[in-house]
């Protein structure tokens, strides 16, 4: 497995005292699936993601990437935020390539794939524009081709389309979804929509309320091989919606 969580748990300090985020979180992926992580708001989702981005430190259990143990950021993993946060000031091209120069990595050959991801994704003639010029869906675009700059192995995607309206959030997350399949990238997914799981993802994996553990994992089976849209479209697609809901206990 790629990514292999083994019992992970965690409690943080708030104002109001200790609040356990995880208790004993196990799974696995296999190098190319793309999971997403569905739950209740507040349950843990993000921390979750945090702890295999080396950002937050467990009490206990692990994760293992590529068997080895995730002690820190690493660039084998790239993590792509709820927000695209590029910055204004800088044209798309030196937002693009900004992983790069923070890594020291920022060589002929790297720009060169750059050209290439920003041309394949028909951003290519926006380069030089900045941010403020870009519609919604392409800055996303281009917060995904700044991730896959820095050529990570996985990535990690913390609801990346939440502040699309409706109609972007389905053609851009359709659009990611084919760059990464293109890419080969393994993919993990946090988001509260549980169709946009069910429409991307090779498997749903259902959180409890905090502190979170997993509930249950729901493999896709057929819909595996149609693309977002289409699967929005297929007979299965409301049998995997309904079976995913009543294990989310939102009301508990």
């Amino acid at each position: 497995m790629i990514i292999e969580l083994r019992d992970a748990a965690m409690t943080y300090q708030s104002p109001d005292g200790e609040v356990e985020a995880l208790r004993g979180v196990s799974f696995g992926m296999e190098e190319g699936e793309f999971c997403s992580i569905v739950g209740p708001s507040g349950c843990g989702k993000s921390t979750l993601l945090g702890a295999i981005a080396g950002l937050e430190q467990l009490d206990r259990g692990s994760v293992l990437v590529d068997g080895q143990l995730v002690a820190g950021p690493s660039a084998r993993i790239g993590l792509m935020p709820q927000r695209d946060q590029l910055f204004e000031w800088r044209s798309i091209w030196g937002n693009v390539t900004l992983g790069l120069t923070v890594q020291g990595r920022n060589t002929p050959e790297r720009r060169e794939r750059v050209r290439e991801l920003l041309a394949r994704y028909d951003l290519a003639d926006f380069a030089h524009r900045r941010p403020s010029q870009l519609s919604g869906g392409m800055r996303q675009r281009c917060a995904l081709i700044r991730t896959l700059a820095t050529e990570p192995r996985i990535l990690l995607l913390d609801e990346p389309f939440s502040a699309l309206d409706y109609q972007t959030r389905l053609n851009v997350s359709s659009d990611i979804y084919r760059i990464i399949r293109e890419q080969g990238k393994t993919a993990l997914l946090v988001t509260h929509d549980i169709s946009e799981a069910i429409s991307m993802s090779d498997r749903v994996i259902v959180l409890s309320r905090r502190p979170a553990a997993v509930k249950a994992v729901f493999d896709m089976g057929p819909l595996r091989a149609l693309p977002p849209l289409e699967r929005r479209d297929s007979p299965a697609f409301a049998g995997c919606f309904n079976r995913i809901w009543k294990e989310l206990d939102l009301y508990e």
